[in-house]
């Protein structure tokens, strides 16, 4: 894993990012009576956290201090600390939790949030995207032989019994996502008989076979333990990157993207500094970096990407309608058991 980016490319950014490069972005220059340092409150990858936060560093001058956790821990730390906050800002994590937390964040539209996609804008004040991860499948060319996958469909062909990674919507936050994107997908929404049948001929041809999680899902494949796995862009994209005998089939029917968010912690000490941190990671050089160093999914409409990933306009997308899924979370993935029960008798 890449932890940090050469010399030459923190040069060539932070060069960019002093210079302008595109009236386009606005980089928050008010006069700041902040400490000089950002406290960030983290649940990202290691290889995300030592690509921006240098560059961000670089760019402003602002020291930052690092708390990294799951987000939901970080996300009750946050809450514990709401009448004397010691976080800044919130760095990642989904969209979803930060709208049940709506209390804990300030309201703050970057003006470079006008220049991402349609659809994945800040829309609710506080929360800003600014990367975006969707359900594929991932399949090994090795054993994929003359298989056909384009689509959900094709996961039904009796030639994959037993031969699809998929985890437990239960207890995986991607297998969820890829449930609610599968019943959206092949029913068009999450309670019609067509989506909740579909679900049922595939459980039948995983033929009662469940990873322990999610991780476990795209790397069985990747190893040439399965053929194709229900899973996520980022891990798979990293695959593709490294050279490994896979690709990405993104379903015809239209897949899901869902955005990692960020926002600025009520009461914060530094906000102006705060404020600098959302603009920054909206600027197209961070963006490009998510692109062309990472395997994350940049959301501005310029932003540059790597050959291991394919342009959005390439992808056929679906919305998910996410207060329902949020609201009605515990009563579809009880659905989803009493289906798998019912099937694997």
């Amino acid at each position: 894993m890449k932890k940090w980016l050469s010399l030459i490319a923190v040069a060539a950014l932070s060069v960019g990012l002093l210079a302008g490069c595109g009236s386009s972005d606005s980089k928050n220059e008010s006069a700041s009576k902040d400490s000089g340092k950002l406290v960030v409150y983290t649940p990202n990858s290691e290889s995300i956290i030592n690509t921006i936060i240098p560059l961000f560093e670089k760019e402003t001058g602002i020291t930052v201090e690092l708390i990294s956790a799951g987000t939901g821990e970080l996300m009750k730390r946050v809450q514990s600390e709401k009448s004397n906050p010691y976080a800044d800002v919130m760095f990642g994590g989904g969209y979803s939790l930060y709208m049940e937390n709506a209390d804990l964040f300030e309201n703050y539209v970057s003006p470079n949030d006008q220049y991402l996609l349609e659809g994945h804008r800040n829309t609710s004040g506080f929360a800003t995207p600014y990367i975006s991860d969707g359900s594929v499948l991932l399949v090994n060319t090795n054993l994929i032989g003359d298989i056909k996958i384009e689509s959900y469909a094709d996961l039904l062909n009796p030639a994959l019994k037993g031969k699809i990674a998929s985890a437990d919507p239960a207890s995986s936050s991607s297998a969820f996502a890829q449930l609610t994107n599968m019943l959206k997908a092949m029913g068009g929404d999450y309670t019609s008989d067509a989506g909740w049948n579909y679900v049922g001929e595939l459980v039948k041809n995983l033929d009662g076979k469940i990873a322990s999680g999610s991780s476990a899902v795209h790397k069985s494949v990747a190893d040439g333990e399965y053929v194709v796995a229900l899973t996520y862009e980022d891990p798979s994209a990293s695959y593709v990157k490294s050279g490994a005998p896979v690709k990405i089939v993104y379903p015809t029917e239209g897949a899901v993207f869902l955005d990692a968010v960020s926002g600025i912690v009520k009461g914060t000490k530094n906000l102006d500094n705060a404020k600098k941190f959302i603009d920054f990671i909206l600027f197209k050089e961070a963006q490009d970096a998510f692109g062309l160093e990472l395997t994350n999914r940049p959301l501005r409409t310029d932003a540059q990407l790597g050959s291991h990933m394919k342009p959005m306009t390439e992808i056929k997308l679906l919305d998910e309608d996410k207060d329902y899924v949020r609201a009605n979370k515990a009563s579809i993935v009880e659905k989803y058991i009493d289906v798998f029960t019912t099937v694997s008798k």
